[in-house]
């Protein structure tokens, strides 16, 4: 599949917004500890990937009620779906200068992930956290994403990669009271 960027400016994908703040000084002090770890950034880039993915449980998973859709709530409430942990992992990768999309696939609902500039392409990448049937994992020689659509099914993967979230999927974050609300209005297309 293609990958398709929505706008053809690559510093738009190292941008900071109300969702993907970076700028704040919880998702700076997150990325610095991380980056005096790394010997270079892709090793910071895989540390950030599996800092969310393992340290900051899928709400679904957990059973957490809350809903996160800002990254430095995500990393300051430990919680998220898998949109939230997107824009989480998003933000810190941004934080060290690792252009980074978000992008999504299709499934009962649409699932949220990101994808990573290296070496000249994109490479998508999936922080929505492992369990049983789930083994995500970073990679830039080939995908290992959590979940493989079906086109059978009508599942999809959406080949373009937008430098802000999608309007659908904050607008259910920002709308939903609790998990189990959101649970009811997430997107099913984009």
């Amino acid at each position: 599949m293609e990958l398709i960027q929505n706008t053809p400016d690559l510093s738009a994908y190292l941008a900071a917004d109300e969702v993907i703040d970076h700028d704040n000084p919880r998702v700076r002090e997150t990325a610095a500890r991380l980056a005096k770890e790394a010997d270079d950034s892709y090793a910071y880039a895989r540390l950030a990937y599996e800092f969310v993915r393992d340290t900051i449980p899928h709400s679904q998973d957990s059973g957490d009620p809350r809903v996160t859709w800002r990254a430095s709530d995500v990393l300051e409430q430990r919680t998220g779906i898998c949109y939230a942990k997107a824009h989480a992992l998003a933000a810190l990768l941004r934080a060290e200068d690792i252009p980074t999309a978000l992008c999504y696939q299709r499934f009962d609902v649409v699932h949220g992930l990101v994808a990573v500039r290296f070496n000249g392409a994109w490479h998508r990448q999936d922080p929505r956290g492992n369990k049983p049937g789930v083994n995500a994992q970073f990679s830039l020689e080939g995908e290992q994403l959590a979940f493989t659509p079906d086109p059978r099914a009508h599942e999809m993967d959406h080949p373009v990669l937008y430098a802000e979230p999608h309007p659908a999927v904050i607008e259910a974050l920002k709308a939903a009271t609790d998990r189990p609300h959101l649970w009811r209005t997430l997107p099913t297309a984009l």
